[in-house]
């Protein structure tokens, strides 16, 4: 994973902001401690943080390439994993290209040479990224099809440039960015937390690229999105022998996409059946090349005393753990977490969500992720699979399933109660969640002739994937470096949210 920022100016020179860059950079250094750089020109400024992946030694960024038909000069940042690689190489190289560097990044910018803004609908991965174009003077922003990879930006109508990065904290480090909030604001903390409105970076003028989404910003039109790509109903007409073959082979191919690293790599393993099953195909993938799969698990001191279940969870992890240990043969590591380091980590997790998040969840997976990182540099999870998979209790309790509202919340009066009265009936005018539920609905794509309950079921997809998933997908992890924990992002490859979804972007699947 990495980090990115910069802002594009047209009324001023940049090349005199180095120190605002500087800011901006150390704000999301631990995204990528691994390299960084900044590029500066009249009107753009490019900044990066690197955690090496792959291509340790050639990859550093802001990288730059001259197309010679053009005479276009290209330079780019870009925070992602793309694992159709080899296949996009080599296809652009039967165009005319030729590459310096095994990199995933050149790849990106020599596509979007060839392709301009089509070149996001050839790219199998999880990405954010921007692309200066010297002569046309232009920014293209673009980010992956489910939003695994995070960009916001700052646009004031009063001042017209475009501040971008990572994580809010980038762009609140530039000086021409204030810490405000407005009602909206205020409502996206209270009433929609963790989660928040898709596109909304919650503070003042502050906005996020939509997922499937990409820009052009430039002095003539301003700043012009486009999206790129939407999940459509489609009738299936595969048996049930074809279909789970068919899901066999996308996840296959998802997880072995994913296994590809030039730094140590490990999975997650809870027990439960998505993480057992990326173990699984791991562990057999690593015994091919003659290596051990690193697997690692977390419990909590005495949760075999004090453990409840619930929907959620009917049955506590370490049981199942210690089958699939047997099962697979891999080199095991457990994480054990006491209270005080979980109510120690808070504090770090919500400086690393820039937002109040899921507390007791981002603080257990950064401290068990700290441990982690004494081991490995990427960890394969199963994170999301619920949402594409039906996992959670309101896909199949059908009392909360057809229940009206965000199943996840239902009630809001407990929360307006921390409001001031006056702030409380603003927020009950404004009606948010009500507008936002059926803006989400009025989203779902549907099929002609559809039941009651498949309509319904398509409807809870559209909620999940717009919402509940995004706010999984902004569970924080940690970085150790020389002993240090940094809190970072998405370090982890979210495996059922990029192939698998996408069978028209995966080799040889129509």
């Amino acid at each position: 994973m990495c980090g990115i920022a910069g802002m594009i100016d047209f009324t001023q020179d940049l090349r005199t902001q180095e120190t605002i860059c500087k800011e901006m950079q150390g704000a999301i250094i631990r995204r990528g401690p691994d390299q960084n750089g900044i590029f500066l020109t009249e009107h753009a400024a490019l900044v990066h943080t690197r955690l090496c992946v792959i291509d340790p030694v050639s990859g550093i960024q802001p990288m730059s390439f001259t197309d010679p038909k053009q005479k276009e000069i290209y330079r780019m940042i870009y925070n992602g994993e793309l694992y159709n690689t080899p296949e996009l190489r080599k296809e652009l190289e039967e165009k005319g290209c030729h590459f310096r560097t095994n990199s995933d990044t050149e790849v990106i910018l020599q596509a979007y040479a060839v392709y301009g803004a089509a070149c996001v609908e050839k790219f199998n991965g999880i990405f954010a990224f921007a692309i200066w174009e010297t002569s046309q003077q232009r920014l293209f922003l673009a980010r992956d099809r489910i939003g695994v990879k995070p960009l916001f930006y700052y646009q004031n109508p009063d001042h017209p440039a475009l501040i971008f990065g990572s994580e809010l904290k980038a762009i609140l480090k530039h000086p021409d960015v204030p810490h405000e909030m407005d009602l909206n604001g205020i409502s996206q903390v209270l009433l929609f937390g963790p989660g928040r409105t898709p596109g909304c970076g919650v503070f003042r003028h502050m906005h996020e690229i939509l997922p499937a989404h990409c820009a052009y910003y430039s002095e003539k039109n301003g700043l012009e999105t486009h999206c790129y790509w939407k999940l459509e109903a489609k009738e299936h007409t595969e048996n049930f022998a074809q279909t789970a073959e068919h899901v066999r082979f996308l996840v296959t191919d998802a997880i072995r996409r994913q296994l590809v690293s030039d730094v140590p790599i490990g999975t997650f393993l809870s027990g439960g059946l998505d993480s057992s099953l990326i173990s699984s195909v791991a562990a057999r993938e690593f015994q091919k090349q003659g290596r051990t799969l690193h697997t690692f698990s977390v419990d909590y001191l005495d949760n075999d005393k004090y453990f409840q279940k619930s929907k959620f969870q009917p049955n506590s992890d370490p049981a199942y753990i210690r089958i699939m240990q047997e099962y697979l043969h891999a080199e095991h590591h457990w994480t054990v977490i006491d209270t005080p380091q979980l109510a120690a980590a808070l504090f770090q997790a919500v400086e690393a969500r820039d937002l109040p998040g899921m507390a007791d969840v981002d603080a257990s997976l950064l401290a068990f992720c700290k441990e982690i990182k004494n081991h490995v540099t990427v960890a394969l999870s199963g994170e999301c699979a619920d949402e594409l998979f039906g996992g959670y209790p309101w896909y199949r309790d059908p009392e909360i399933r057809e229940a009206y509202g965000f199943p996840w919340s239902q009630s809001t009066d407990y929360r307006l109660s921390f409001a001031k009265p006056e702030i409380a009936e603003l927020l009950r005018n404004r009606n948010d969640i009500h507008r936002e539920y059926q803006n989400t609905l009025a989203r779902t794509a549907l099929l002609p002739g559809e039941s009651p309950t498949e309509k319904r079921m398509r409807e809870m997809m559209r909620l999940n994937l717009d919402w509940f998933m995004q706010t999984l997908l902004e569970v924080n992890v940690t970085k150790v470096k020389n002993g240090e924990c940094q809190t970072n992002t998405d370090i982890f490859r979210f495996l059922v949210i990029t192939s698998i979804i996408f069978p028209c972007h995966v080799n040889h699947i129509e």
